[in-house]
């Protein structure tokens, strides 16, 4: 971990979960305590339509095309341009995906859950179950994909290529930790570049899963799709935490007439 990212992290653990969400609640506080048919919905609909859900699902469906994906996986392999070699690739697989997990739980428990031990625990304990679910069902549905479909990694040691469980979990943890970066209360410009990294992260998980010949790029990419899909529907439905403005759209006068301006929070 670099030097920046100790700070930076340092900065998320000195919040120290207490006080509490803008709305007077706690962090975990209301999860699942109100099955609300319309929040489902629109979870379910703003997962989908995320650009973290669609791009990488464009990208797995693109790399399908002709034999586009052997010959990007044989070409990362040959030169292992980010890593170095096979073996590292996969031991930075491994690390950065540990990182992340450790992150998504840090973040948690830094998220604000009031200043009484009970309740503190009793909230976090809640919310925990959530991401946990959301974590847990990623991988059953990664583990489920990956038998019915059983495609042959690059490097022929079995047939469960499909999709990447490194890349699924990788980018379900940078997801639930962007979430609850949305709920602590950081210095003015900490939150984006925290939420950058974690999706950097994510994709050097993936990308390093292609260096070290265990996966062909649209593994990696639908895993991040899926992991993200689920993850984000789980959460935003179930943990009943007030609404974060993740997108706008806003409309501003220009000389030949009107622009339109769409910022999205991720």
């Amino acid at each position: 971990m670099s030097k920046t990212e100790i700070i930076l992290f340092s900065l998320v653990l000195a919040t120290a979960g207490c006080g509490t969400l803008p709305d007077g609640s706690r962090w975990g506080q209301n999860a699942f305590t109100c099955f609300d048919s319309d929040r489902i919905a629109k979870a379910a609909k703003n997962a989908f339509f995320s650009p973290h859900t669609l791009i990488p699902l464009a990208g797995a469906a693109m790399f399908a095309i002709d034999d586009f994906d052997e010959r990007v996986s044989d070409w990362a392999t040959d030169h292992t341009p980010v890593f170095g070699s096979e073996e590292d690739a996969r031991q930075a697989s491994n690390d950065l995906k540990t990182f992340l997990a450790v992150e998504t739980l840090v973040t948690a428990l830094a998220t604000p859950s009031g200043d009484e031990a009970g309740p503190w625990v009793y909230a976090k304990l809640k919310g925990l179950a959530v991401e946990g679910g959301a974590i847990g069902l990623t991988q059953t549905l990664t583990g489920a994909m990956k038998s019915a479909i059983s495609r042959d990694r690059p490097n022929q040691e079995n047939d469960n290529s499909f999709p990447s469980g490194h890349s699924s979990s990788a980018f379900a943890y940078a997801t639930l930790s962007n979430r609850n970066l949305d709920s602590i209360d950081l210095p003015t410009g900490v939150r984006p570049v925290l939420q950058t990294g974690n999706v950097i992260l994510a994709g050097g998980v993936a990308w390093a899963r292609v260096e070290g010949r265990k996966h062909y790029p649209s593994d990696v990419l639908f895993g991040a799709a899926l992991a993200h899909f689920v993850t984000a529907f789980i959460h935003d439905a179930f943990m009943n935490l007030p609404d974060p403005d993740r997108a706008s759209l806003t409309a501003f006068p220009v000389d030949a007439g009107a622009g339109i301006q769409l910022a999205i929070r991720f």
